[in-house]
């Protein structure tokens, strides 16, 4: 309970994007909103659903894009954040936000072409439970991400206010065919944690990220990976 209140905290929504995603987190940004794209391709006139969409980071991009696009959260405080974002940029007619509980979402089987969900399975409480409602409303995709056992984030993981569970790729396999779904791809990156990059300068975190993705070219860069970014599809082909 403690970590839910900390997230639903006026000063903490006000504050999250600025805390995590300027400075060298801008890698970070860029880094995880093209995972979204490639995993969910072109999206102009797509129904797309956002679980734990926070400030609405990914909700007001792919509305940009031509997406309708739905962001489902917990905390109030983001959602007011989402929506004046989507507002500033021009795109709150195709954006509806609601507080919701991820575990049983308020919409029939097969109701969107994709579901997402980032930063989101390492705070989940049942992910199974999560992971099998994001599979019944998609049609298609099932795209998200999961912080890793094998990497430096197990040094500081018992520092996180909401505290972070962190997954092997075999618990991830698991989670996805127990949903009846089909992993289709698997992306690691992120050798250095994010908390790094948070700390420094874009310009000099620049440097890094090219030390970081050369070192993510070689045999043990998946293994070192902090982060994975998985696409799962119902009924999917596995050579998709």
């Amino acid at each position: 309970m403690k970590g839910k209140e900390w997230y639903q905290a006026d000063d903490v929504a006000e504050e999250y994007d600025s805390k995590r995603f300027s400075r060298g987190g801008k890698l970070i940004d860029d880094r995880e909103k093209r995972a979204v794209i490639d995993a969910i391709g072109p999206v102009e006139d797509k129904e797309i659903l956002e679980i734990a969409c926070g400030t609405g980071r990914f909700t007001a991009m792919l509305a940009e894009r031509g997406a309708n696009i739905v962001g489902l959260d917990i905390s109030n405080a983001m959602l007011a954040q989402g929506r004046e974002k989507a507002r500033r940029a021009g795109v709150a007619d195709h954006i509806e936000f609601l507080r919701g509980d991820a575990a049983r979402l308020p919409f029939p089987d097969d109701h969107f072409d994709a579901v997402f969900a980032m930063r989101f399975f390492h705070l989940a409480d049942t992910p199974a439970k999560f992971m099998a409602e994001m599979a019944r409303v998609s049609k298609d995709v099932v795209f998200f991400d999961t912080f890793n056992g094998g990497s430096a984030r197990i040094v500081y993981n018992w520092l996180l206010p909401m505290g972070s569970h962190l997954y092997s790729g075999a618990q991830v396999e698991r989670l996805v065919e127990d949903a009846g779904l089909r992993l289709v791809n698997g992306e690691h990156d992120f050798r250095l944690p994010y908390g790094f990059y948070r700390k420094i300068p874009n310009g000099i975190a620049r440097e890094f990220r090219d030390l970081d993705t050369s070192i993510g070219a070689t045999s043990i860069g998946d293994a070192l990976a902090s982060v994975s970014y998985w696409t799962a599809r119902v009924d999917g082909d596995p050579t998709e």
